[in-house]
């Protein structure tokens, strides 16, 4: 032990001479010191550093090799920056790659967004998916697509976007972020999901239609015990700018895990909106404290829905046990009450911080568990009352129409949002250190964001996505969302096999789905009819 210390008084001894020379020598610059001067006392300053890691006890590569030790972890430092800008094909980077990247720059920005001469995916490869185009296209006279949330119990139901803003906190984004996105959502006519960090008046100054989220640790609905307060969030809710409220079961980044808001971001602002101590790591609990069960739920749906005044009340999850998710639907049916909507949020989900074992190995991607949700719904006779809406990994038209033809209603876009404000994936969320300000609480960074640019962003990525789903829709002959169907989407099993959507996820109730679905499309038509 007193060898340790002597070692460790020498190296830190080593390392002061090592800084005070360099000082002295920028100094020395500064004045126009000889070069003979600068020559002599640069070597002087290495050997003082070598002898520092030889002296250091914490790092091996350091202590054998100090000079390639030290390159060595410069080159690491900046291997993502490298890797991105210099050796990445259009097609490598995660979760986004470049070409996904791209499309959303050039949509937000207004900007030419064809591409030239031909699919650089290869076709043959395993998972390679592809949807079916008619040779008699569609046009279609309705092109703002839109769905209306709110079952027979809702009395003030909301006609929502196909497209909308994903649930991330103020907190998790910095304050001219929210803003953005919230006068982008208003711009074009979509709804901004708070994330569980509760309303802040940067949700608000925009002026968007918000989805309430209420997550485990009841933010903006809280006692100062951490316990849900009904009058609050009575008081909350029935603010006119919330047309929806949404309960966090669960999230796809981080399914059975509580949020987390790093000690670096949360700030005294952010502290009193969420009645949290400022300064300190934020961990939502696990799990719910006003229920535990599926009965529990189902009467906290109703209880939210009369202290709300009737507005659409819906829960996000990401699908675990399937055991567990038919238990809802037969609570469903035992308790007559339903929610107006679920969020199905896939493990291929992003989030600003959560432990590597959570964000690459729990919970069910988007695609099985839409499948899934719809299957169990249609089952039990729940699928006409319930919206199903889709999050992760949404950025294209593409994707849009891959969610309905699974059985989503809408979906949600975070990633694609944050990138239409100019992110670029630097995969810094959690350090508090976003190169752009999004992600961060750091004045001298998120005050780079010119909300006044960035909002047309937002809602130029919007219109412009909801533009192509709308011409991808027309090329394959669907007149309206409901008439997508999975039978039209196909994926290379192998290098000889392909499968459609239905063969792969559903094993037959999505008939009665379908069905259902156009028989809805067929009474709006014939309404619009009646009322022209």
């Amino acid at each position: 032990m007193e060898n340790h210390k002597i070692r460790s008084i020498i190296g830190k001894t080593l390392l002061w001479i090592a800084l005070s020379g360099t000082v002295a020598l920028i100094i020395a610059a500064f004045y126009q010191a000889s070069s003979f001067y600068l020559l002599i006392a640069l070597p002087l300053i290495i050997i003082t550093a070598v002898g520092y890691d030889r002296f250091q006890s914490k790092h091996a590569v350091l202590r054998n090799y100090p000079v390639i030790g030290r390159l060595r972890y410069f080159f690491e430092s900046i291997r993502p920056e490298m890797r991105q800008y210099f050796f990445e094909s259009e097609l490598d980077g995660k979760p986004f790659n470049r070409r996904q990247r791209s499309i959303v720059y050039q949509r937000a920005k207004n900007e030419r967004e064809t591409v030239a001469f031909g699919m650089q995916v290869d076709p043959y490869l395993q998972g390679y998916e592809w949807v079916s185009h008619s040779i008699y296209p569609k046009k279609l006279t309705k092109t703002d697509l839109r769905v209306k949330v709110g079952s027979k119990d809702c009395t003030q139901p909301y006609d929502m976007s196909i497209l909308n803003i994903g649930a991330m906190s103020f907190g998790a984004l910095s304050k001219t972020a929210i803003m953005s996105l919230s006068h982008g959502a208003k711009l074009n006519g979509f709804a901004h999901n708070t994330g569980e960090g509760g309303i802040s008046p940067h949700h608000v100054k925009g002026g968007g239609d918000l989805i309430w989220q209420i997550g485990t640790g009841y933010f903006g609905c809280r006692d100062n015990d951490g316990n849900f307060d009904a009058s609050l969030f009575q008081k909350n809710s029935r603010r006119t700018y919330v047309k929806m409220i949404e309960i966090k079961l669960s999230q796809g980044a981080k399914p059975g895990h509580g949020g987390i808001l790093p000690a670096a971001k949360n700030t005294p602002e952010i502290a009193e909106i969420r009645n949290v101590v400022a300064g300190t790591t934020v961990i939502s609990p696990p799990a719910h404290s006003t229920f535990n069960d599926a009965l529990g739920l189902m009467h906290f749906v109703e209880q939210l829905r009369k202290l709300s005044d009737g507005k659409p009340i819906g829960f996000k999850l990401c699908v675990g046990s399937r055991n567990e998710f038919t238990d809802i639907c037969k609570a469903m049916i035992e308790t007559g009450i339903t929610p107006d909507f679920i969020t199905i949020d896939g493990a291929e989900g992003g989030t600003g911080a959560a432990p590597l074992e959570y964000t690459d190995y729990v919970g069910m991607p988007l695609m099985d568990a839409l499948a899934f949700v719809s299957e169990s719904l249609t089952k039990f006779g729940l699928r006409g009352q319930i919206k199903i809406l889709a999050s992760g990994k949404i950025i294209t038209g593409f994707d849009i129409m891959k969610a309905l033809a699974l059985g989503a209603d809408a979906c949600y876009s975070a990633r694609g949002m944050m990138m239409a404000l100019g992110c670029i994936q630097a995969l810094k969320c959690d350090s508090g250190k976003c190169p752009v300000g999004i992600a961060t609480q750091d004045k001298s960074l998120f005050k780079g964001i010119d909300v006044t640019d960035k909002k047309h962003r937002v809602a130029n990525f919007h219109k412009n996505t909801i533009h192509a789903t709308v011409e991808l829709m027309e090329a394959c002959g669907f007149a309206t969302p409901e008439h997508i169907n999975p039978e039209s989407f196909h994926r290379r099993i192998d290098t000889t096999k392909t499968m459609n959507f239905k063969e792969i996820y559903f094993n037959g109730s999505r008939d009665q789905d379908l069905k259902s679905k156009a028989q809805l499309s067929r009474n709006k038509e014939q309404e619009l009819m009646f009322s022209a």
